[in-house]
């Protein structure tokens, strides 16, 4: 006797979507008794139903609306120099977030954390008179150990991100004020322009090369990098797969032997390494670091993955979207400044923008799954 559907588990678990699946960015639209492989989608409906689709086409009406009221928005040198630039120091961070919210988490202390990576490095190599490569490394180090500590609290206690990535913003918060004041006596960093080490740890983090024959913060060329290798692990690895796999159902993926602690604790970590790398160049391009500083970042580097299309219950997203995202947060800002509309209409703009691509994702995303 053939075996029946009650006699044959179902190997993608209670989800309903393999890891796989969800890895490809698949959608479930296959007709009910079939298993996917008897219908194909068409070449469009395949195109809209990627997640960053949404993000995409916001991005053309946005560059399309700033090009015609804005003059300097057209010249390709002031795009790449100021656009380019306010969108890599959003993407930066907006990448590891990403990689974290398919996960199934999000990180409330990413914006402060910047932060406490370039005072810890600065006040480190300042206060001890020693060159400032080793404050860039005491603030490697303390940006992992945060990113651990959210990871292994979240793990071993069960509570939501939420709780626990509040309370270290909290934390953060309140130690780079009051640190800072009494290591500096004032609420800002002495300047280290002139110490050890300055001048190479700014052409590492902060400086500007010359392509074709147009100035580009080295910023850009990072943001993209690192882009480039999320997506390559998020989609080519066995450790991408892991991710989509618990952000989609972590009970599941743990039955099926992902490790999950790993997962998690390794995500939050990745944030860590991103808010070292954003706040080395704050403070290689400022020489000084306010220590009020980076208090509602994290909700733009979320917005930028949202906009991108990542779901924040996690499970299903790309690293494509959030690099749109973070372009469409660097046209938004500086266009508004091109076009000379009030700057304090940018936030009212921005959160738009995000309720705008958010119903775009999902239009699109049902268009593309009707049968």
């Amino acid at each position: 006797m053939s075996p029946t559907t009650s006699d044959t588990a179902d190997p993608s678990g209670p989800t309903g979507t393999s890891p796989t699946a969800k890895a490809a960015g698949d959608v479930p639209g296959s007709p009910p008794g079939g298993d996917g492989r008897t219908t194909r989608r068409s070449l469009p409906r395949r195109v809209l139903a990627r997640p960053e689709m949404g993000a995409l086409i916001g991005a053309v009406a946005v560059y399309l609306v700033f090009y015609a009221v804005a003059e300097p928005f057209r010249d390709v040198d002031s795009f790449v120099t100021t656009i380019l630039y306010q969108a890599s120091t959003l993407g930066i961070m907006a990448v590891p977030v990403a990689l974290l919210m398919i996960g199934g988490e999000f990180d409330l202390s990413a914006g402060v954390a910047v932060v406490s990576s370039a005072l810890t490095a600065s006040m480190f190599a300042y206060e001890l008179t020693l060159n400032v490569w080793m404050g860039v490394l005491a603030a490697l180090a303390l940006s992992l150990a945060v990113g651990a500590f959210n990871g292994i609290l979240l793990v071993k206690t069960g509570l939501p991100s939420f709780l626990v990535t509040l309370g270290t913003f909290m934390m953060l918060q309140g130690l780079n004020l009051a640190l800072t004041k009494a290591v500096s006596g004032t609420v800002s960093t002495d300047s280290i322009s002139d110490m050890e080490g300055f001048e190479q740890a700014r052409d590492v983090f902060a400086s500007t090369v010359t392509i074709l024959g147009t100035d580009v913060r080295v910023t850009v060329l990072y943001w993209l990098a690192f882009a480039a290798v999320a997506t390559w692990v998020l989609f080519r690895t066995r450790y991408g797969n892991w991710v989509f796999a618990v952000g989609g159902n972590q009970d599941s993926a743990r039955a099926m032997g992902v490790p999950v602690t790993f997962v998690k604790i390794s995500l939050f970590m990745t944030v860590g390494f991103g808010a070292w790398f954003a706040g080395m160049h704050q403070l290689f391009a400022f020489n000084t670091i306010q220590s009020s500083g980076g208090v509602g970042n994290e909700l733009l580097y979320i917005a930028a993955a949202v906009i991108g299309g990542v779901l924040l219950t996690g499970g299903y997203g790309s690293i494509f979207g959030p690099v749109i995202g973070a372009l469409l947060f660097g046209m938004v800002y500086q266009g508004v400044v091109y076009a000379n509309w009030n700057p304090d209409w940018f936030m009212f703009f921005l959160g738009a923008l995000l309720l705008l691509a958010v119903l775009v994702n999902l239009y699109v995303r049902k268009q593309a799954t009707r049968r």
